[in-house]
């Protein structure tokens, strides 16, 4: 049901973004985090911009990549070969739903601030959000069968959780995504995120990946 509703809310994110204009939310926000004299100067002190950058990287495609390549090879050593491969199927095959989104819609980049950092990829939905949700959101759920306390499993959900929030919201601050790309990637990759997960359930059950470490 939460699934329907997260792609429920990226056709309907999706819809308006075909119109062509920037979203009114859109521009409301990106010029909200701005200094209002000057739109190429973020609200703020002068470190949290070095801060920003920092959390934004989190959701880079390098970072990810290897985190996604440690988890797999720990998981290949510890006899788990085929919870590896679907960690690695589940991360690659959303990033790649994504790059295939974004060229559909071939939205191009915000130009209502000045960017703080370099892009060059197309803007809808954001690949930094999208990522983060499948890959942190996987693993945290992932880890979390593995724990008998509810209380790690809330808080490893939660951990992940907040690292893709802040992904997301540090693109807006950066000023290289719309709002909009940001909450259609969070749909996208959190949908992507459980419906692989509840697939790694069924086939956990039927003897088809090996069951999680108590």
């Amino acid at each position: 049901m939460f699934v329907a509703v997260l792609l429920f809310g990226f056709a309907f994110i999706a819809l308006e973004v075909t119109e062509g204009e920037p979203i009114a939310f859109d521009r409301r926000l990106m010029v909200a985090l701005r200094d209002a004299s000057d739109l190429s100067r973020p609200i703020g002190p002068p470190w949290l911009l070095d801060v920003v950058r920092d959390i934004t990287a989190l959701g880079s495609t390098a970072v990810l990549a290897l985190l996604v390549t440690i988890v797999t090879t720990f998981l290949f050593a510890t006899g788990k070969r085929h919870a590896g491969l679907f960690v690695l199927t589940t991360v690659l095959s959303g990033a790649l739903l994504n790059t295939l989104l974004k060229l559909a819609f071939a939205r191009a980049r915000p130009d209502i601030v000045t960017p703080l950092t370099q892009v060059s990829t197309l803007s809808f939905p954001s690949g930094h959000a999208a990522s983060s949700a499948v890959c942190y959101l996987t693993l945290g759920l992932m880890l979390a069968q593995t724990q008998a306390s509810r209380l790690v499993r809330i808080h490893l959900i939660m951990t992940a959780a907040i690292l893709t929030l802040l992904v997301g919201v540090s693109r807006i601050y950066l000023g290289v995504h719309y709002p909009s790309d940001v909450l259609a990637g969070w749909c996208f990759g959190i949908a992507w995120a459980l419906t692989c997960q509840m697939l790694m359930s069924y086939f956990q059950r039927t003897g088809r990946i090996e069951q999680p470490s108590d």
